[in-house]
């Protein structure tokens, strides 16, 4: 599919990294029916670009995503229960299943508002970075409401019963720095420094072999599921995998080369520059 002249996403590939960027400011990046048939197309698309290694995922102006938009969604489709419902499965594959199982990485770069609906694109990433002034809520009480959809099980799958309880019981918003602190995001700083932070990370991934990558990402996401011989049984199965995949680099380039004395893993990158 073309990217341009999409009506809520804008996406950007510059060396390696794809931004895209919700695109509704008006509206803090609410997540409408738009956005919602958009995101899964962009993001099949991606899949098979070649020159897209690693995603990142924020918001235009202000926001990173306010959540679900209430009067395009609750009220736009309350008398059309068929396409409330379509629209409704739709919006919780692409947050919950599509982006936890995408198989390059994926990085959100919280630059503001992150509420409800919006939480569960932070959690479908792998890593997320938020600015300090950012403002996160899990505010569905404030309506009583609970948070429905992915929401809460994003939430279960990153905070601590303690934390979560708390934020979803009261409805309080918190920043960045309080995000960092019970986990929903690996680190916030200044929004001066976000883009610039986000972007070398970004970068640093990029670099890495992307089989190698994807295998990380699955081993990780499915081992979460398993019994250890599951897992074990998975991991073997994997390596055999990852070693088609790259035609055995993993063992030819990277085992030989520390072998060889030329790179040390965990210290340095291989020698003769290989990913």
């Amino acid at each position: 599919m073309s990217l341009q002249h999409l009506a809520t996403v804008a996406v950007a590939i510059e060396d390696g990294i794809a931004t895209l960027t919700l695109n509704r400011p008006a509206k803090r990046n609410a997540i409408n029916p738009t956005m919602i048939e958009e995101m899964p197309r962009v993001l099949d698309a991606l899949r098979y670009d070649a020159a897209a290694r690693v995603l990142v995922i924020t918001g235009a102006g202000d926001a990173f995503c306010a959540g679900m938009d209430f009067r395009e969604f609750f009220e736009g489709l309350k008398d059309k229960p068929d396409e409330y419902d379509r629209i409704e499965r739709l919006s919780a594959e692409w947050r919950g299943r599509t982006l936890r199982h995408y198989p390059k990485p994926t990085i959100a770069m919280v630059n503001g508002h992150a509420f409800g609906g919006g939480l569960s694109i932070l959690e479908g990433c792998d890593l997320a970075l938020a600015a300090e002034e950012a403002t996160f809520g899990i505010s569905e009480i404030n309506f009583r409401m609970f948070p429905a959809g992915p929401v809460s099980k994003s939430v279960a799958n990153l905070l601590r019963p303690r934390d979560a309880l708390l934020y979803a019981m009261t409805g309080r918003p918190f920043d960045g720095r309080e995000a960092a602190r019970i986990g929903l995001v690996n680190a916030a700083m200044p929004r001066a420094d976000l883009h610039a932070t986000t972007m070398a990370l970004a970068k640093e991934i990029a670099a890495k072999d992307p089989h190698a990558l994807r295998a990380t990402k699955e081993a990780y996401r499915f081992s979460l599921e398993m019994g250890w011989d599951a897992a074990m049984s998975y991991s073997w199965a994997k390596c055999h995998e990852l070693s088609a995949r790259q035609k055995d680099a993993w063992r030819t380039e990277g085992v030989q080369s520390f072998l060889e004395g030329r790179s040390k893993p965990g210290l340095a990158q291989l020698a003769d520059g290989a990913p």
